[in-house]
């Protein structure tokens, strides 16, 4: 990494230093930063995963957002702290083309390696689908494989997996107006099938679902929009075929989500509450899907240089609850919650109650 001026260098370290952490919830357990310093100077789009060594976090880091130097980075928790981040794929061609890397999904099916999912291309509406796969936890990785044509990979957030073993991957495009599809691995992500886009693109512009599991084989897409709000589309038959996608009351400045089905059966949502700007950042939690409680605020800061987006969330073995995200396009942060005390008040009409 080139030495950073004494100006820049004084402006980056006060960024650092003045950040306002709502960090209140008798739910927190840690919060940290993934990493200190990295050959990169920008970064985001994390991605976390459990594995039986341990967690597995990666993201997009490089000059800046579409710029050909961006690569995806991972770091492992290790020896109780994580290990200083390692490009594992880029979008070089040739000695004289290279195209940015975009949002890294990592995924570890019930058997099988684990893999991690990313784009390559100029730009969301021309990006195409990368897969890799590694048997050590993310210490290695095999070659990188392109995923068929019209196939793209979960564009931002995590597959499920369904009881009979299928992949269930959400994933959108955006080459068309913005319209959300699911994509289905019978295999373990060697061959896929895709729904039809779900939505229009234009009266109702949608991207980036993250998936919940309701009982009764009932599933739930919710995400990102241009509309102000948070969308939500519902399936009553583990994927096959989707209702109606609509408007939630939450908020959305057209920023990414991410949500977990919880052990308890509670479904938790990481998102930004708010129509406009990607602060503060917020966790909800709900019953049912449908009536959404105000659990915690993980950041609050308006004046923020970038804010802070784009979060993953798990749940481990343990219970407890990973959260990683864009912390002003300087770091990935980590959070741990224990869910167990995470309630709160109703979310009404879209208003967070004070």
């Amino acid at each position: 990494m080139k030495p950073i001026t004494s100006t820049l260098g004084f402006i980056m370290l006060l960024s650092l230093t003045m950040s306002t952490t709502a960090q209140t919830s008798p739910a927190l357990v840690k919060s940290e930063f993934i990493y200190e310093t990295a050959p990169f100077p920008q970064c985001h789009a994390s991605t976390i995963v459990e594995t039986k060594a341990g967690l597995v976090a990666a993201w997009f880091g490089g000059t800046h957002e579409r710029h050909p130097d961006v690569g995806i980075w991972v770091s492992r928790w290790h020896e109780g702290g994580w290990t200083p981040p390692v490009e594992v794929a880029n979008g070089v061609e040739s000695s004289t083309k290279r195209h940015p890397t975009w949002n890294p999904v990592l995924f570890q099916p019930k058997t099988g390696p684990l893999l991690l999912f990313y784009k390559v291309g100029p730009s969301p509406s021309t990006w195409w689908g990368m897969v890799m796969t590694s048997d050590d936890a993310g210490k290695t990785w095999s070659a990188p494989r392109r995923l068929p044509d019209g196939i793209l990979g979960p564009i931002k957030n995590k597959p499920v997996q369904l009881p009979n073993g299928d992949l269930l991957s959400p994933t959108s495009t955006e080459h068309d107006g913005w319209r959300v599809h699911f994509e289905r691995s019978r295999d373990l992500g060697q061959t896929w099938t895709a729904t039809p886009p779900l939505n229009d693109g234009r009266e109702l512009g949608a991207i980036q679902p993250s998936i919940l599991i309701h009982p009764g084989g009932k599933l739930q897409a919710l995400g990102r929009t241009r509309q102000g709000k948070t969308f939500e589309i519902w399936s009553e038959d583990q994927g096959q075929t989707w209702g109606k996608m609509t408007l939630m009351a939450l908020p959305n400045p057209s920023s990414g989500t991410d949500a977990v089905t919880l052990q308890d059966g509670r479904h938790l949502l990481v998102y930004n509450h708010s129509a406009k700007g990607r602060s503060p950042l917020n966790v909800a939690v709900s019953p049912d899907g449908r009536q959404w409680l105000a659990a915690a605020v993980l950041e609050n800061d308006p004046d923020a240089p970038s804010g802070f987006s784009y979060p993953a969330v798990i749940q481990t073995s343990n219970g407890q609850v990973h959260i990683t995200y864009t912390w002003k396009r300087l770091r990935i942060k980590h959070v741990v919650l224990e869910p167990k005390k995470l309630d709160g008040r109703p979310i009404v009409d879209g208003v967070w109650p004070e």
